[in-house]
């Protein structure tokens, strides 16, 4: 089933430490230094923005795939240092069974342990539930991401399960196993939400 593009105008989420605006292509300016000098920062992924060509192709695919409704990336905004600190983004948007992942997720080295992704994933989950009125929000990441995967635990989110060897990753013949997690709608308004809101 498709997803529908119209559902998701250009929006920016907005609290009193982060603001998340729509990527555009003009934003490779206020990404790039973190893809020359933070390389390390996309160990676990496949699609890694890593210089100059990297980081070009890691913004195109983000908006060939918005234009097309199936995701919709955000660039992130400290509003406590005034710097642009990452990005973020919705995909596999499912408007017909009401799910979505929510991903490719980094922040540069400075950012990390200062509470701010805890702010990102409030708006970004409170927008999905309670506008989108989504049922599901899911959360994948390498089985051996231990970083990633506690972060995604802190927020509420329950472990699904273990897709065995169900992505390829850059390190050649090696494959990854693959770890998901979810928000289910009734539990974000059962306290979910209300933790997470103490946490920030």
């Amino acid at each position: 089933m498709q997803s529908s593009p119209e559902k998701f105008p250009n929006i920016t989420l907005e609290d009193d430490r982060v603001i998340l605006r729509p990527l555009e292509e003009s934003d490779y300016n206020n990404l790039l230094p973190f893809s020359l000098n933070e390389k390390g920062l996309w160990f676990y992924s496949l699609v890694r923005p890593e210089g100059e060509d990297g980081l070009k192709n890691y913004i195109s695919i983000a908006m060939t795939e918005k234009a097309a409704g199936k995701e919709f990336p955000f660039i992130v905004f400290d509003k406590q240092t005034n710097e642009y600190a990452g990005s973020t983004r919705f995909y596999d948007i499912n408007f017909p069974y009401k799910t979505l992942q929510l991903g490719y997720t980094w922040y540069g080295k400075k950012f990390h342990g200062t509470g701010l992704n805890k702010h990102c994933k409030s708006l970004l989950l409170q927008f999905a539930f309670e506008q989108l009125s989504m049922e599901r929000v899911e959360f994948r990441a390498d089985a051996r991401n231990e970083r990633s995967i506690a972060a995604m635990k802190s927020l509420g989110c329950k472990v699904d399960g273990i897709l065995r060897r169900n992505m390829p990753t850059m390190e050649g013949d090696v494959r990854r196993d693959s770890i998901v997690l979810s928000i289910l709608k009734d539990e974000w308004f059962d306290g979910v939400k209300e933790n997470l809101k103490k946490r920030l």
